[in-house]
């Protein structure tokens, strides 16, 4: 099956050609993202493999299909960037890769909230330059501390476990409490209880309509003074705006990104000899208490591994029998 892979970076091919053993797709790997300006350089393919910040609403499904392309296999979790009404009604199929390695984001959520507690970024900066100062460093031990899990899926179960390896107590929300995280500990409560207690509050959830905006001025409003905030699950589930307010009134005492809500224009390029255009991404580079990473909290060779293995068995299953391994059923998330 021809396959064209949008959004490829040199990683991406490298794990997705050891995947595709015995070379039983043909790869065409393009560096573009998906948009619709770019949807023309499918012609010619079955599938498309598409990633995070690739965009298929309904016009560029349309125009997918009408190139013969029946099935989007996206080399990621999330799927809000998918009409997926759209493409069921045109006959395309869409499959993801449901889990990979959970602990390479939760990992990296631990080490946004270590950074910033201990100021490690600020410090790496301040020492090169040969100043060795420890004022403003200041930081606060992490046994004791109560540390909120907002989605308790396998990332956020991970992180809950490692959180409580540091001594820290912890609450959770999540529609669909974990029995594993409950026997461990866990509490779950109450959206504007687990706000109003925890010190750290990590962000683990799906972007849905529901999750949408869910950190906004109200839900900042109820955080502790002082608290830090960390998102590594996607961007617009916090209210970007709101975020910098808090922060500027000294309410919001650290955040941590790895996500944002208008990322697809940044995140993924070496935009170094360039002036970033986004005014709000830029406040948010302005504030010392703040530490972004650009979408990199996947990024470890197990991770893309397990990525690329699942992508290929979609394309496979999909080829074989006209049913991908991880389909997206609409009816299913209805």
């Amino acid at each position: 099956m021809r396959v064209a892979v949008f959004s490829t970076k040199p990683y991406d091919r490298h794990f997705l050609d050891a995947a595709n053993t015995s070379d039983c797709h043909e790869l065409a790997y393009l560096e573009p993202r998906l948009t619709r300006e770019t949807a023309a350089l499918a012609d010619g393919a079955t599938a498309v493999c598409a990633f995070v910040n690739d965009a298929l609403p309904v016009d560029v499904l349309r125009a997918l299909a009408g190139w013969g392309i029946r099935l989007v296999a996206l080399r990621c979790t999330g799927f809000n960037n998918v009409d997926l009404v759209a493409a069921r009604k045109l006959g395309i199929t869409v499959a993801r890769v449901p889990e990979y390695s959970p602990h390479a984001v939760a990992e990296h959520a631990v080490a946004l909230v270590l950074a910033l507690n201990r100021n490690i970024h600020r410090a790496y900066a301040r020492v090169r330059e040969g100043n060795f100062a420890l004022e403003g460093f200041l930081g606060f031990d992490m046994t004791g501390r109560t540390v909120g899990v907002i989605g308790t899926g396998r990332i956020g179960a991970t992180f809950a476990r490692i959180l409580a390896g540091f001594g820290c107590t912890i609450l959770a929300v999540d529609p669909a409490p974990d029995p594993a995280c409950i026997a461990a500990g866990v509490r779950y409560v109450e959206l504007s209880d687990l706000l109003a207690s925890a010190d750290i509050v990590s962000l683990h959830c799906p972007l849905t309509p529901a999750t949408r905006h869910l950190i906004d001025q109200a839900a900042l409003a109820r955080m502790r003074r002082g608290a830090m905030l960390i998102n590594t699950s996607r961007g617009a589930v916090i209210d970007t705006p709101a975020v910098i307010a808090a922060l500027k009134a000294g309410h919001l005492g650290h955040l941590g990104l790895d996500v944002y809500e208008e990322e697809a224009d940044l995140f993924f390029e070496d935009l170094s000899d360039k002036v970033i255009q986004d005014d709000v991404f830029a406040r948010l580079l302005s504030f010392p208490n703040v530490l972004v990473t650009g979408h990199q909290a996947f990024f470890t060779a197990d991770a893309l591994h397990g990525i690329a293995g699942t992508t290929i068995a979609n394309i496979t299953g999909f080829e074989r029998d006209g049913r991908a391994v991880h389909e997206i059923s609409v009816e299913k998330l209805a």
